[in-house]
């Protein structure tokens, strides 16, 4: 008998993440799960740089900045990574103050954050910005089981020919959809 109450007590099983509620599979791609946690994205970087590696990095924050990271109000394209004294930091990324910000609190839309990254990693990292022409820029901001993180990328600077090839590439994929689209009308 007391096995009927507490199975009747169970509360109803969520679905895993891979599973529906009828057991099927079902198929989430990875962009799309990822799509859902970005809060902002670094175009110009794609545009300007060559990324050779990338890295996540955790990012020390102040309350008011965590509330306006929620409502979307970042912008990372004038932003740039540093390593200094073995700490890695971002300069440059504006994380613009709500209205309702805390009335004691002056907040700094362009102060400089420090980067959250293991020791190993940090070493490798001064290493290769070493080299010649390498240098970090952050690629992205997105959210991981309710931490902010920034993408960051070891990266090399394109020449402007590369820049023009990029926006020839770009245009092309343009008009062969355009040219897709109307045959499938």
């Amino acid at each position: 008998m007391a096995t009927k109450e507490a199975s009747s007590s169970k509360k109803p099983s969520v679905p895993s993440s891979g599973k529906s509620k009828d057991n099927r599979p079902v198929k989430i791609s990875p962009k799309a799960a990822a799509a859902a946690t970005r809060i902002a994205d670094n175009k110009k970087a794609m545009f300007n740089y060559h990324i050779e590696e990338r890295f996540e990095a955790g990012m020390v924050l102040q309350g008011w900045e965590v509330k306006s990271v929620r409502e979307g109000k970042v912008q990372l394209t004038d932003g740039y990574v540093v390593v200094r004294d073995g700490e890695v930091f971002i300069i440059g990324c504006q994380i613009n103050p709500l209205g309702t910000a805390s009335t004691h609190v002056t907040p700094d839309n362009v102060r400089t954050k420090k980067l959250l990254m293991h020791k190993a990693e940090i070493k490798r990292l001064m290493g290769k910005i070493e080299q010649k022409g390498f240098t970090l820029v952050p690629l992205n901001m997105h959210w991981k089981a309710g931490r902010v993180k920034c993408e960051i990328g070891l990266a090399k600077g394109k020449g402007e020919h590369d820049k023009r090839d990029t926006i020839k590439d770009r245009e092309g994929k343009r008009e062969v959809e355009r040219a897709m689209k109307s045959r499938s009308r």
